[in-house]
């Protein structure tokens, strides 16, 4: 179809298989806006770009629009979904109740091991922002969060920020042509407060960072405002 983005055939990869391989080209294909809200998707036209059969673009596309990312009707052409806004926001609120009580434990519980990580992560995410990577700024992103649950023994959680988060991964993602050393000041300012031990600082650190998205959902939807709706 006309609307689909030109993909390179995979070449073979022995560590995932093909299913995967199909899942993680596409997610960063949408992650990316590459394919932008209200891209028309074909299952054939995907698998002959690929050299794949159509089985690992179903899957692909089932574990996509499970995430909210698909939008699969019966009958209908499958399409990139828009960004609903009361989606973004209620992801939002259940990230920052979660990582507030992260911030809380790691705060008195993170040890120099656990600082030591989070110091390497920071030097990625400052070699990131100087290259412009947003793609791997995005890993140290998510790679810096995980980490402070990791280090605050509640590493389990982070499943349940991952599955929420997915909402606003695209409206971070984009924010980041703009953002990343913006972002990346945050974690610096949470960095301080949590080595200081200062749990309200870290908490409210987390939220000043978490609560940017409102500001960037505000102008990412003034220059791109056909990607965004205030469906419930």
């Amino acid at each position: 179809m006309a609307d689909t983005a030109l993909l390179t055939p995979l070449e073979p990869v022995i560590r995932a298989s093909i299913a995967d391989q199909v899942f993680d080209v596409l997610h960063q294909q949408v992650l990316s806006l590459a394919l932008p809200p209200g891209t028309k998707m074909s299952e054939a036209e995907i698998a002959k770009q690929l050299n794949v059969s159509r089985q690992p673009v179903r899957d692909a596309f089932y574990r996509l629009s499970k995430l909210g990312f698909l939008l699969i009707q019966p009958q209908k052409a499958t399409q990139v979904s828009h960004i609903h806004i009361q989606d973004v926001l209620r992801a939002r609120f259940i990230r920052t109740s979660i990582e507030v009580e992260v911030m809380r434990r790691a705060a008195q519980g993170l040890s120099e091991a656990d600082f030591a990580k989070l110091d390497a992560n920071m030097i990625e995410q400052q070699a990131a922002v100087a290259k412009g990577d947003r793609a791997s700024f995005h890993r140290l992103d998510d790679a810096f969060h995980h980490l402070l649950c990791q280090g605050a023994g509640v590493g389990f959680v982070w499943d349940a920020v991952r599955e929420n988060k997915a909402h606003t991964d695209r409206v971070r993602y984009l924010s980041l042509a703009e953002g990343s050393q913006r972002a990346m000041e945050g974690h610096v300012r949470i960095l301080i407060a949590l080595r200081a031990r200062d749990e309200e600082a870290a908490v409210a650190e987390l939220r000043a960072h978490l609560g940017q998205i409102e500001q960037i959902i505000q102008d990412l939807r003034a220059a791109n405002h056909t990607w965004f709706s205030d469906e419930v």
